[in-house]
Order: C-alpha cells, then sequence, then structure tokens
C-alpha cells in the first residue's frame, strides 16, 4: 500500500509540475523552447564530456508531429486489439479445450483392469 501512495504521489507531482508549467496550455512550443535553452549549457558540457555525438533536439513542429503520431498509433492499436479480443478470447478457449481433451484421452484406463496383489518374496538368510 506505501508503495502505491509513493507512485501516486510521484505521478500527482508530476501533473501538477507539468500543470504549472503550462504544459496542459496551448504554450507548448514556448515551455519547450524554454526547457531548450536552459538545457543547452548542460548539454555542452555533456558533449565534451563525452565523445560521442549527440544528435540536436528535434524542433517544436517535428516534436509535435511525432507525438501525435505515435499517440494516434497507440489509439488505432488499442481499438483493433478491442475489436478483435473475441477473436483472441475463442482462440484462447479453443487451445484450452484442446489441451484439457489431449490430457484426458492420455490417460489410461484404469477402470477395467483389476489391481494384482502384491507378490509376496520369501527373504533371503
Amino acid at each position: 500500500m506505501f508503495r502505491f501512495a509513493i507512485k501516486v504521489g510521484l505521478a500527482g507531482g508530476a501533473v501538477y509540475y507539468s500543470k504549472q508549467e503550462g504544459i496542459w496550455e496551448e504554450n507548448t512550443e514556448k515551455v519547450y523552447e524554454r526547457y531548450g535553452t536552459a538545457l543547452k549549457p548542460h548539454l555542452e558540457s555533456v558533449k565534451k564530456q563525452i565523445p560521442l555525438d549527440i544528435p540536436a533536439l528535434p524542433s517544436s513542429g517535428e516534436l509535435c508531429f511525432v507525438t501525435k503520431h505515435y499517440y494516434n498509433e497507440g489509439v488505432k492499436s488499442t481499438i483493433r486489439f478491442i475489436h478483435m479480443l473475441p477473436c483472441y478470447a475463442g482462440q484462447l478457449a479453443k487451445k484450452g479445450s484442446d489441451a484439457i481433451k489431449q490430457a484426458m484421452d492420455a490417460q489410461p484406463a484404469q477402470k477395467d483392469v483389476p489391481a494384482a496383489p502384491a507378490a509376496a518374496t520369501p527373504a533371503k538368510k
């Protein structure tokens, strides 16, 4: 329960902070530009420390397009999954019933064969 409370607190704090920064309003491009200029000196120092080429941040128009594209793909995939859910459930039920039938057929029929009494063997001395 404590772990859940921590997660809810972190998520709530992130939503509150993003609301205060204006991310959920119409000025998201201004927020993006503000963070881009604020992170530029830190990015420069990281470039000096790491000998790898770090790609430039995408423009806000590209970022908006990519975000919308992936959001739409996620919605389409979710709707497609919900649409196919009855088919998936039917396939799963068929596999389950086939597995149960196969397990029932694999068991030997022991009702017809009487159990043989254990033979007593004399012990050697």
